[in-house]
């Protein structure tokens, strides 16, 4: 007879990779795991992954940050404003999270929340987990260099969180008794590599890697979804199939790896 895995005998922590549109695999990993009577008490996440995982980490439903994202049209919110310091505008973001979450600061979040950023003045990557501009970390956490501006918060300049730790799994060890990574960029052979987009798109990818490989020795269960590779960062049209692929890869690690070792550990 096999054993029950119950909530209150182990804590879950996730860590939600970077990867623009690809990072709303996130939602459906999330909704399996929910599913399967496995909620994650500590996020962290960087860019994409970070957004999501402050949704997720305010109490918001997969479904229901599914919803949101879709009915605002993120792939709006993330295009048609040009500035000086880059391509476009994360700004509308804002207004996003104001309306999703009643105080702009860690301390409403309803789980233990980690953010990674790149601080360009240090040269260094950083975690936040505390205090006021939660919003600001997370909109700079996902301002990808030259594509979105950087983000000044307490007057220190901060890009994406990817360049340093694409998959903040770090802060997650001695909070969790499992650490689950989920990675969105596979990084396997590619053929079809054309235009200026596309190659930017894949050398930040590959010069990141490296800080992802150390992440995931981090991790006690891992997710890379190879079906993700077919979109690219830009594929927010595309959410529902983006979703439903993370959803399956969830349920695919859940079922041969999560449940039968927790099954196991578990009275």
């Amino acid at each position: 007879m096999k054993k029950r895995v119950r909530q209150d005998q182990i804590k879950l922590g996730i860590a939600l990779s970077g990867g623009a549109a690809r990072g709303i695999a996130h939602i459906g990993v999330l909704k399996a795991l929910e599913e399967n009577g496995l909620v994650p008490q500590v996020v962290a996440g960087t860019s994409m992954g970070a957004i999501v995982g402050m949704l997720y980490a305010a109490g918001i439903a997969p479904d229901d940050i599914q919803y949101m994202l879709k009915k605002e049209k993120i792939y709006s919110v993330l295009g048609f404003s040009f500035l000086k310091n880059g391509l476009f505008n994360l700004k509308p973001l804002q207004e996003i999270f104001e309306e999703a979450i009643e105080v702009n600061d860690f301390s409403i979040l309803k789980k233990d929340f980690f953010v990674a950023v790149s601080n360009l003045n240090t040269g260094r990557g950083e975690i936040h987990s505390e205090g006021t501009n939660l919003f600001e970390y997370v909109i700079a956490s996902a301002s990808i260099p030259f594509i979105f501006p950087p983000q000044e918060v307490n007057g220190q300049t901060y890009i994406d969180g990817g360049l340093f730790n694409n998959l903040p799994a770090e802060p997650l060890v001695g909070r969790c008794d499992r650490i689950i990574g989920v990675h969105v960029n596979f990084n396997g052979m590619k053929n079809d590599i054309k235009g200026t987009k596309a190659i930017a798109e894949r050398s930040f990818h590959l010069a990141i890697e490296q800080n992802v490989k150390l992440s995931r020795s981090y991790c006690d269960y891992y997710m890379e979804p190879r079906e993700l590779r077919e979109f690219s960062s830009w594929n927010y049209d595309k959410m529902d199939r983006i979703v439903e692929i993370g959803y399956e890869s969830g349920l695919k690690c859940i079922q041969q790896f999560i449940l039968p070792e927790l099954e196991e550990v578990c009275v």
